[in-house]
């Protein structure tokens, strides 16, 4: 049956790749007539192509403050050289623009002893925790515990993995120093951040706090000896610094945008030609796609991570849930710090990533919608109509390689499905006979459970025996019958 009815196609993203024109000096652009979209290599490249580069209608010097380069690098700087010792992030960086990573070079050969070492390391450790994992006895929940310590290695894992993305975390880099110029070309000074003394309290901070609880853990813990604490320090600590690693990025991201939204109603209020909002809306696209690219460069990285998170919340919550009808023990402890440091940090990473798109995208387009258009001219009417278009089509969202979006309800979604899971857990704890409870201690626990139930068969095979026994004898005898249980022990 034909149908008069049309189906509107979903509008195509656009990814636009805003470049800032250099003419041998970075200068302060008055007003522009548009920004040349073409891929530059750095900073001191001194001579440019020409073809089809439409040239600013003025330049002027700069008469508000010197260029400072580096600023974003600057302000990442000591949780980059934080990640550098634990063997992650070898690049190398002469200086703006130039950032780049070469299998060959020095900091790559440390950061491969340095994993070796460390592998090594966590194989001896693993292999002492299969041998305890192997030999239990317990019941159910100390088994998922035992199993807690056997996921915590999986951080490990990150390191191989952030060295295939250093390139991309490179290029985002050198993209950010792109940015600073155009920021500077455009608002007469450098990009504002000021969070390099942040960075500084979260390298002195948060080491201590992840070495304070792997302790806490090991003092409450039983079969966790001081020899195995070590590698869990370092794996903490580098879960802990990719989390901040994320964190500061996003931080500067939402903070550039907020910045960038104010200078950029400011400029509203006295408005002059068209190239202004031109301007504005170059340097949106610009700051947008950085958005992107932020999750785009760790996406493996921080999709495994978010996993092993919601992995070890997981069990961290049952094996405290499991424990609680016997009161709140010593060992409880540790599995509480667990499981609060790392619902803080899965938080912090969704939170972030959320605010950084909240800024980018949602605060600009408040301010668009909020601009009274009648006492402005046709052509200022249309950048303003064109810079609202390009926030609709243009996404800001920071994805995980396609994944999923990082966002407050990939938070909340992870939290509905943790339940999901911790009820089936502790259903399957109840579902469990107490015969278990008797058993012998020197059993293991796949044994403990084949002869419960092997027990359970002899059981019913001994109540068929009484039932015939009871039928066959007189009506007038009265038996008595017990059926046959398990052995216990």
């Amino acid at each position: 049956m034909a149908s008069n009815y049309t189906r509107k196609k979903k509008k195509d993203a656009v990814f636009l790749n805003v470049k800032p024109i250099m003419n041998g000096d970075i200068s302060v652009r008055k007003y522009s007539n548009g920004i040349m979209d073409q891929m530059h290599n750095g900073f001191r490249k001194q001579v440019y192509e020409r073809a089809n580069i439409r040239p600013s209608l003025a330049t002027i010097s700069s008469t508000n403050q010197q260029f400072i380069p580096n600023v974003f690098y600057q302000n990442v700087a000591p949780i980059k050289w934080f990640l550098s010792v634990l063997g992650v992030l070898p690049i190398i960086r002469s200086g703006p623009g130039t950032t780049r990573f070469v299998a060959r070079s020095l900091p790559f050969v440390y950061c491969v002893v340095i994993f070796i070492c460390l592998s090594a390391y966590v194989a001896y450790v693993t292999n002492q925790r299969i041998m305890i994992v192997t030999s239990l006895s317990g019941p159910f929940e100390e088994a998922v515990i035992a199993y807690l310590f056997l996921v915590n290695i999986l951080p490990i894992f990150t390191v191989p993995i952030m060295w295939w993305e250093t390139r991309k975390v490179c290029t985002l880099f050198n993209d950010w120093d792109d940015f600073e110029i155009l920021y500077y070309q455009i608002s007469g000074h450098s990009v504002p951040l000021n969070l390099r003394r942040r960075a500084q309290n979260i390298v002195l901070v948060l080491p201590i706090l992840s070495i304070l609880s792997v302790i806490v853990t090991h003092i409450t813990m039983a079969d966790f000896s001081f020899i195995q604490v070590i590698p869990y320090c370092i794996l903490d600590n580098l879960t802990a610094m990719l989390g901040a690693w994320w964190y500061l990025i996003c931080e500067a991201l939402s903070r550039t945008a907020y910045i960038l939204a104010e200078r950029f109603q400011k400029a509203l209020r006295h408005i002059g030609p068209a190239a202004m909002v031109a301007d504005h809306r170059a340097l949106w696209l610009r700051l947008s796609k950085l958005t992107r690219d932020t999750g785009t460069a760790t996406c493996y990285t921080f999709t495994f991570l978010n996993l092993y998170l919601f992995f070890i919340i997981t069990l961290s919550i049952y094996g405290l849930m499991s424990q609680l009808s016997e009161g709140f023990g010593i060992k409880d402890i540790g599995l509480a710090i667990t499981a609060l440091w790392n619902i803080c940090l899965l938080f912090f990473i969704c939170d972030q990533a959320h605010n950084a798109s909240l800024y980018v995208r949602t605060n600009f387009q408040k301010k668009l919608l909020m601009v009274e258009l009648n006492w402005m001219n046709s052509d200022a009417q249309t950048e303003i109509n064109m810079f609202l278009r390009a926030t609709e089509m243009n996404p800001s969202n920071i994805n995980c390689g396609g994944f999923f979006d990082v966002n407050r309800n990939l938070f909340k979604g992870l939290l509905t499905t943790m339940v999901t899971y911790l009820v089936v857990l502790l259903q399957f704890q109840i579902s469990i006979p107490n015969v278990i409870q008797g058993i012998n201690s020197n059993m293991t626990l796949i044994e403990a459970i084949t002869m419960m139930i092997t027990d359970s068969d002899y059981s019913g095979e001994s109540e068929e025996a009484t039932t015939t026994t009871t039928t066959a004898l007189p009506k007038t005898t009265k038996i008595i019958s017990t059926g046959t249980r398990g052995r216990k022990g």
